[in-house]
């Protein structure tokens, strides 16, 4: 049988995850530091796992409504109105999702038609323009660049725009610059979607990792964009509960049963264990939230100094916990680079292009790990590039 026959078209044409493809190669080898998998290093903090163990002792074990329980959404109602600036309905304007990996691909599958066009900017996470692939879309990347510290700058959404264009999809902090968005550039994205009828989907799965005293602001709440944003957020990096698989998106309620309709048919729910969990961590996780939003600040200064000193240009990113060094000047490919410091140092970095060629001749190093294997991840990375 010809199984490659028999694999939908737009599937097929998928590329993996350069990612997922990377880290293949790391598995199996002893003593490697990563500065890889955008993963918290932190364990999940003692309360939240206790309110999920809890939930199971009680015997809470059963699906819940297709939107999520109605106390969790109405937690994360109270948190993104203090926290977001934007009010939304608990009951109708908000749906809890199985990750927000969910969340973006069942909110373009309720949005799109075939040949829709999405712009996205790059270098951005690897699965947004695979699943707006699987929803029939077309994506249309723009490039951000190191000279605008990797902002999305509103001339250049402006320039991509078409008839065809239903969306604009955006993730401040990004991953994997680290990149923040300036209130200007937010305003006059704002601007363009008002001006084009265009809906914004908004990751900001980040927003609390912020650093240097600034506050983070969505576009969701920005005049006359509450209506015309899905704001998608969740527990992962915030909290480390990467394991729990929770997710949320916020907005109007015919977006919310749109996408419900979706998520009924193909996930249910998300598992009751976790968002009796993310209550918890709701009402009473950030202190602990902070505490690690601290760790990170004080990684990320040591990195990206290191880094300059080491001769790889790296701007000072605002927010998530990544850095984005330049390796151009080494004269390797980011690949090459990945590849050859893996190989030399052991020491896991993903090579910039995984992130669309946008991130060619970069590459992102994740300091939510141990602050003693980032200093040791330094000097071998110091070594191997006084080596070629």
């Amino acid at each position: 049988m010809d199984y490659q026959a028999k694999i939908a078209q737009n599937v097929a044409a998928i590329p993996r995850s350069g990612i997922r493809d990377f880290f293949e190669l790391v598995q199996g080898r002893e003593g490697v530091i990563s500065l890889g998998v955008g993963e918290p290093d932190f364990v999940t903090p003692w309360h939240i796992r206790e309110a999920a163990i809890y939930s199971l002792e009680k015997g809470q074990t059963t699906y819940t409504s297709n939107l999520g329980l109605l106390s969790l959404r109405k937690s994360i109602s109270k948190y993104v109105e203090n926290f977001f600036k934007v009010s939304y309905d608990a009951p109708t304007e908000v749906l809890v999702t199985v990750g927000v990996s969910e969340a973006i691909d069942i909110a373009l599958r309720a949005l799109l038609n075939p040949g829709d066009e999405v712009i996205i900017h790059e270098p951005c996470y690897v699965s947004y323009s695979p699943s707006i692939v699987m929803a029939h879309g077309k994506t249309v990347a723009v490039q951000t660049t190191k000279e605008d510290e990797f902002s999305l700058k509103p001339e250049a959404v402006a320039a991509a725009i078409t008839p065809k264009t239903r969306i604009i999809f955006i993730n401040f902090p990004c991953n994997p610059t680290g990149a923040v968005a300036p209130l200007e550039d937010l305003k006059g994205i704002a601007k363009l979607a008002i001006e084009h009828d265009l809906i914004v989907m908004t990751d900001e799965i980040y927003s609390e990792l912020r650093y240097d005293g600034e506050e983070h602001v969505s576009i969701a709440s920005l005049p006359g964009m509450k209506e015309r944003t899905i704001l998608l957020h969740g527990f992962s990096k915030a909290f480390a509960m990467t394991g729990f698989r929770l997710g949320y998106a916020c907005a109007p309620q015919p977006i919310i049963e749109a996408m419900m309709k979706i998520h009924q048919y193909s996930m249910l729910c998300a598992p009751i264990m976790s968002q009796n969990a993310a209550i918890e961590a709701l009402e009473n996780g950030t202190p602990a939230m902070i505490e690690m939003r601290n760790s990170y600040h004080q990684r990320r200064d040591f990195l990206v100094r290191r880094l300059n000193e080491i001769g790889l240009d790296c701007h000072t990113p605002g927010g998530a916990f990544y850095v984005f060094p330049d390796i151009r000047k080494t004269g390797l490919s980011s690949k090459e680079f990945a590849f050859g410091l893996l190989e030399q140092e052991n020491v896991a970095a993903v090579p910039g292009g995984a992130f669309g060629p946008s991130g060619e001749g970069f590459l992102r190093c994740c300091y939510a790990t141990a602050f003693d294997d980032i200093r040791t991840a330094t000097d071998k990375i110091e070594r191997f590039v006084n080596r070629l």
